[in-house]
């Protein structure tokens, strides 16, 4: 039978639209580029700051934590293709000049980029 069609060939009707907090917001992407971000007014008039473009990685080695500068985006383990367009996001492997770090938060969600460095 066709999708959204009862056993006997009639059509399922929607009780109602969608509401506006139900709606899915604009995809976010978090390319390598000069610092951009982004604040949104969320539900309770909370404000909420995401990444658009970030350059920067937080680095956490063995005892210490530090800042570095992103040189590339070496590898990303759900989906290859964002690698090619320099997107980053959660698990993403990048290049900087402390070494390879992978990246343990979600930028887009928190605003910066933090990562621990990899033997």
């Amino acid at each position: 039978m066709k999708l959204g069609r009862k056993i006997t060939g009639g059509k399922y009707i929607k009780q109602r639209k969608k509401k506006r907090f139900e709606r899915a917001g604009q995809r976010k992407e978090v390319k390598l580029g000069e610092e951009k971000r982004k604040t949104v007014r969320t539900t309770g008039g909370a404000k909420k700051t995401f990444l658009l473009r970030g350059s920067t990685i937080n680095v956490q080695s063995k005892d210490k934590k530090q800042q570095t500068k992103i040189k590339n985006v070496l590898e990303t383990p759900s989906n290859r293709f964002l690698a090619r367009q320099n997107i980053i996001t959660k698990g993403t492997i990048v290049e900087t000049e402390l070494g390879k770090v992978k990246v343990t938060n979600r930028p887009t969600q928190e605003g910066n980029i933090n990562g621990i460095l990899l033997e």
